[in-house]
């Protein structure tokens, strides 16, 4: 890991003395998600460090996409102080541009949003891409789809929040795909 963050700064260094802003700011991305990948295994983060390591790898996305992938992100809790366990946006966000992009032309658009309701913390992941087919949907549902972004996502929540997280798929072929997690909004204090 030391080499290969050396490497990387010795790069955007490079690209910072050839005035190369994007490749500088992509490498930097780079950097902070692979950095966090390390730091970060099993924890508790604050939802801020959540936030921001989606934006890197949706930075990260649409260079390598362009237009054809937008984002919006609406956050209406306190970021800095708001718990949540690492690694939460960025598989769901992930899965979102690897199933969502269907055949066609049309942009996929993903939204992220964090809100509190009754003392709960809402996190929804939602796209207008290509919709997952119905038997995938039930094995999602029913937790039998190994491997997905979905399945480990759930198991983190189960393990930090137990019985208390919940999470909904909701998704139709052509339509798109929102996945809604609700969990107890643990605030930093409480950590």
């Amino acid at each position: 890991p030391h080499f290969l963050f050396n490497t990387l700064n010795v790069i955007g260094g490079m690209a910072s003395l050839e005035e190369a802003e994007t490749t500088e700011k992509m490498i930097r991305a780079l950097s902070a998600l692979f950095r966090y990948n390390l730091k970060n295994q099993d924890t508790e983060v604050c939802l801020s460090q959540e936030l921001k390591i989606m934006e890197d790898y949706m930075y990260l996305q649409q260079m390598r996409f362009g237009d054809r992938i937008t984002y919006r992100k609406d956050c209406s809790v306190d970021a800095d102080k708001v718990i949540v366990p690492a690694f939460t946006f960025q598989p769901l966000v992930e899965n979102a541009i690897l199933h969502g992009a269907g055949e066609d032309e049309h942009p996929l658009h993903v939204k992220v949003s964090a809100a509190a309701e009754d003392g709960k913390l809402v996190i929804s992941v939602s796209d207008n891409g290509a919709g997952i087919p119905e038997e995938v949907l039930e094995k999602l549902r029913d937790h039998q789809a190994g491997g997905s972004g979905v399945q480990n996502v759930t198991e983190r929540l189960k393990l930090f929040f137990g019985p208390a997280a919940e999470v909904d798929i909701q998704s139709a072929l052509g339509s798109g795909t929102r996945i809604v997690l609700t969990c107890p909004l643990k605030k930093q204090e409480e950590a």
